[in-house]
């Protein structure tokens, strides 16, 4: 089972063997409406997904030989943000129509960017970089232009996770020694902690009213998911498997989580009630499903 430094660094280990083409896809188009996306690697390499809430039509979008990774659906739901590997460049941010047409690099750069996430009004995407020597968070507008960088500390930043109402990006960082959540205003400005434990914590996700934030944490001695207040009081787990669970996605009406499990022997994407009842597996593959996005 591999251990997530958010579902990320499973993710990128993996594509690093997917060969060059063009990323993205023209599947039949598909309503984003009730829909979840996420990662799987069934065909032989990352590829982005989505299927109903249920589980049931689970359709291939990009349909590439890249891999293509972290899907983020933007707030209107036309659109799906993500990360493409392409051998020899790397690992860039795309946009494609939320039916998988039209696949966009928004990035082009030859360090690492990955975890797009959208500001609620769908202007602009933040994201993590290396493109400056080390993981930082950076928001740029939707098309790709006036990229700023807002943490610029010696330490790896990354994760973002924008606020429903875009005053604030959660993040985590391991600035003070290990991995934590922390806050900021959308601007960089006022950078907060929120957890601190002598666990790691990761994948912060706002629920849709804002008043709190899923994560995943190795504080009790494996990966679990957990919620907590908006300002970091309150931390309760979710989540009680023998394997790692992560990467926690609300719903759009606040009542449920997507999150990724290995509990089954290998990834598969659950589902449970934002109070941690009644976990179903959605995905139920032989192969790695992960990174689901609401």
């Amino acid at each position: 089972m591999k251990t997530p430094n958010v579902a990320i660094a499973f993710l990128l280990v993996v594509c690093l063997a997917v060969p060059l083409a063009a990323c993205g896809g023209d599947e039949e188009p598909t309503s984003a409406a009730g829909k979840i996306a996420f990662v799987s690697d069934r065909d032989g390499n990352n590829e982005i997904y989505v299927m109903n809430v249920d589980g049931s039509g689970q359709t291939n979008l990009t349909n590439s030989s890249d891999g293509d990774l972290v899907p983020a659906w933007s707030p209107d739901g036309s659109r799906i943000a993500f990360v493409c590997f392409r051998e020899q460049i790397g690992f860039d941010i795309y946009v494609m129509d939320a039916d998988g047409s039209d696949p966009t690099n928004l990035t082009d750069n030859p360090a690492l960017d990955n975890a797009p996430v959208w500001s609620p009004d769908g202007n602009r995407i933040a994201f993590a970089s290396s493109r400056d020597g080390n993981e930082e968070i950076y928001v740029m507008n939707a098309d790709g232009s006036s990229v700023t960088r807002l943490t610029d500390i010696l330490a790896g930043d990354g994760v973002p996770a924008w606020s429903p109402d875009g005053s604030r990006i959660a993040f985590r960082s391991d600035r003070d020694g290990d991995l934590e959540i922390y806050v900021m205003n959308a601007d960089g400005s006022g950078q907060t902690r929120l957890t601190d434990d002598p666990g790691s914590d990761t994948d912060p996700a706002w629920s849709p009213d804002g008043s709190r934030i899923a994560f995943a944490s190795d504080r009790d001695g494996k990966w679990q998911v957990y919620v907590m207040n908006a300002d970091g009081s309150g931390p309760t787990r979710l989540t009680d498997s023998p394997a790692d669970d992560f990467a926690p996605a609300w719903s759009p009406d606040g009542s449920r989580i997507a999150f990724a499990s290995g509990r089954d022997g290998d990834l598969e994407v659950y589902v449970m009630n934002a109070d941690g009842s009644q976990q179903i597996n959605l995905t139920n593959n032989p192969a790695h499903d992960l990174a689901p996005a609401w």
